[in-house]
């Protein structure tokens, strides 16, 4: 499994999680890039091109990704945090905050101080040799073979917790379409939707519509069955009082379970506008605390709000006019159509 996240959007503790299913196991190639290939067996192979970490510091803690501090006892590079008065780093979420630090910036800092110790996009760095959870096959030239594609971003609202693409193009245009919430890990002002296409947009250099190209074009040199299967995911939902919907860090991989039993054929799925809806019972909630109502929310695709969606994706595709692969405007087109049948969907 791979996937495509914005900055602060849980790349690193997904890739280092610790599952809280009994019974799983989750293995560690990389937690930044990915570098796929069609490899001899035909099926999409990744490998990690770096021999690192590179994770933003404030919210790790033993809670969020107990993995990632095990890996930072030693040999890692910290910029930005807070120090203590005995030299140690510390960060907004790693523990209480001490009595007194020097801030990222180097002046005295109290709990009672009006701005952050560490900046919000202060980060760690560690060999990836340090993941207790690191896979043997960490550094095979000839990479893992990849079963599914994951894009998310940060969406308080309108995205369900998880859906599935209906076909690989419909999938590419999940990516093509991806919009995040800001945070401090990205350029503008923090909390406005800004589109970043499967989390590439720092990083394309080259026409984004000519990417999308490329994705698509795999859909002709592999074969069908071999083709990975694409999620979208959203670990940020809120209720309409702005609190979380889902725990988010360990439970994820109570998603992650109903994508792999989904790649294997053994989960079930209700067809929605936008792609396949875990049905009610697919995922294991049990423990959560979560109510139905929670529950509804969480996977509530309203068409009103897709709508909408719909607008601002044309406006993000109007940026790449007539090089805009005329298989993605299709993939638009057909969302709209398919929302336009309101009484056919759950709202």
């Amino acid at each position: 499994m791979t996937g495509a996240f914005p900055s602060a959007c849980g790349k690193t503790n997904l890739a280092m999680m610790i599952p809280s299913l009994p019974g799983w196991k989750i293995e560690t190639i990389g937690d930044d890039i990915c570098w796929m290939k069609i490899g001899t067996d035909g099926m999409l192979r990744a490998i990690n091109p770096e021999a690192g970490f590179f994770g933003v510091a404030p919210g790790t803690s033993e809670q969020t990704n107990p993995n990632a501090l095990l890996a930072l006892g030693s040999n890692t590079i910290f910029t930005n945090t807070a120090l203590t008065d005995d030299g140690d780093v510390w960060w907004e979420g790693l523990s209480d905050p001490p009595a007194r630090l020097t801030d990222w910036q180097g002046t005295p800092w109290r709990p009672s101080s009006p701005e952050p110790a560490a900046h919000p996009n202060s980060r760690f760095t560690c060999s990836v040799i340090a993941d207790p959870a690191i896979a043997p096959e960490w550094d095979d030239p000839e990479g893992v073979p990849i079963s599914a594609i994951l894009f998310g971003g940060r969406r308080a609202s309108v995205v369900p917790l998880v859906h599935e693409a209906f076909d690989w193009a419909h999938g590419v245009f999940l990516g093509s379409t991806m919009a995040s919430e800001t945070t401090a890990a990205a350029s503008g002002a923090v909390g406005n939707l800004r589109r970043d296409p499967f989390a590439m947009l720092p990083f394309c250099g080259y026409n984004m519509a000519d990417y999308w190209s490329h994705w698509l074009g795999f859909a002709q040199r592999m074969d069908t069955d071999k083709l990975p299967k694409i999620f979208y995911v959203n670990w940020f939902r809120k209720d309409t009082n702005g609190r979380f919907l889902w725990p988010g860090f360990s439970e994820n991989s109570r998603v992650l379970a109903w994508i792999f039993n989904r790649c294997t054929g053994r989960a079930t799925a209700t067809l929605s506008p936008i792609g396949f809806i875990p049905d009610p019972d697919a995922i294991d909630t049990q423990g959560l605390g979560l109510d139905a109502e929670q529950l509804t929310e969480l996977f509530s695709v309203n068409v009103d709000e897709w709508r909408g969606e719909v607008t601002t994706i044309r406006q993000h595709y109007a940026a790449f006019d007539d090089q805009l692969p005329s298989a993605l405007s299709g993939q638009l087109d057909a969302l709209e159509a398919r929302l336009a049948v309101e009484d056919e969907w759950h709202q």
